[in-house]
């Protein structure tokens, strides 16, 4: 069941983000993949299990770098970064303790992830984002004469 509600969400994510206009801004996608990739910190945090809070900070921290280089360079690493990080929901439990973790979490992640991601893609394919818009650079502010 955790895996049609994962596949239900990332589709109904994308026709929310399509209908409003979210998905068109570039920034969108880099930020739906730096959330997923804090679940499981925030896990350990609710879990109280601070020996796995290290572990998840790195791991999610990856996942983080991988959305911002998507986000400064080409769309598709945002999707290399959410496909990785539903592999890493597959492999998860087998590699970082965390109490925090609902037994159906993993699940629901993979499959949101996954299908979330090659719908990035199928986008980007389409030309629907703006993937060849780069951005102007962090905390640079534009001046309009």
């Amino acid at each position: 069941m955790e895996y049609l509600i994962g596949i239900t969400l990332a589709l109904a994510l994308v026709v929310l983000a399509g209908i409003t206009g979210l998905a068109d801004e570039r920034s969108f996608y880099p930020t739906v993949s730096m959330v997923v990739a804090s679940y499981y910190v925030l896990s350990a945090t609710m879990g109280s299990d601070h020996h796995a809070v290290l572990p998840e900070s790195l791991a999610g921290g990856a996942f983080v770098l991988l959305a911002v280089l998507g986000f400064m360079t080409r769309l598709e690493y945002v999707v290399i970064a959410l496909v990785a990080h539903g592999i890493f929901d597959l492999v998860h439990p087998r590699i970082i303790a965390n109490a925090g973790v609902p037994g159906w979490r993993p699940g629901f992640c993979l499959a949101f992830d996954v299908v979330l991601g090659g719908l990035v893609l199928l986008r980007l394919r389409r030309r629907r984002v703006l993937a060849a818009t780069k951005p102007t650079g962090i905390l640079l502010a534009q001046t309009h004469h």
